[in-house]
């Protein structure tokens, strides 16, 4: 991976917010209300891989054909697409969400030492069986082929094995909160965590 110019990044001071939590935790909700009110710039690493595949740039083929056979696109292309995204985003933002993203303690690791070290991590959780019903009632409008009870299992167990070792490793940034509340209670307890974030600055 060539490297990544991250000066501009780490001189800015702007708030990286890492926002965790299962499938079906309500990360999405959190996230657009955030950027209602904050104006941070929302990242998606599934978008961002979506959009370079669509883009039918050379990576994003490479990536597409990956996805094709099953596996996993490589850490360090998702990185450099991360970080060109925020680069780019610079100029017009007051922060950032990574949504999704890491998946797995490595990840988080070489994001630290590539972009730039998380301000806060918010985990969003939740009780298993309540993201499954939730997934289920989605999957009853969003006609996605993984919202089956059986698949959604299967991501579930995926999240915990590589989610818990993140959490263990960045417990000291980590703020935890409980997913099954409202998303207005949800939202009222990260106001309180980003509020007292953008005093220090």
């Amino acid at each position: 991976m060539a490297p990544i110019d991250n000066r501009a990044l780490k001189e800015s001071g702007l708030p990286i917010i890492w926002i965790l939590g299962g499938p079906g935790s309500g990360k999405g909700t959190l996230c657009n209300k955030i950027v209602a009110k904050y104006g941070f710039t929302h990242i998606s690493t599934g978008d961002l891989l979506r959009d370079e595949v669509q883009s039918g740039s050379e990576r994003g083929q490479e990536a597409a054909n990956i996805m094709k056979e099953g596996g996993l696109v490589p850490t360090e292309f998702v990185l450099t697409l991360l970080a060109e995204k925020m680069v780019n985003e610079l100029s017009n933002s007051k922060g950032f969400l990574i949504d999704g993203y890491p998946r797995e303690k490595a990840q988080g690791e070489l994001f630290e030492q590539n972009i730039g070290e998380a301000t806060v991590i918010i985990y969003l959780e939740a009780d298993d069986n309540i993201m499954i019903q939730r997934l289920l009632g989605r999957a009853k409008t969003s006609g996605r082929s993984d919202d089956n009870e059986e698949t959604i299992k299967k991501r579930l167990d995926t999240f915990h094995a590589n989610n818990d070792p993140i959490i263990e490793r960045f417990a000291a940034k980590t703020k935890k909160i409980n997913g099954v509340q409202t998303p207005e209670a949800v939202f009222t307890e990260v106001e309180t965590i980003i509020d007292s974030i953008l005093q220090q600055k």
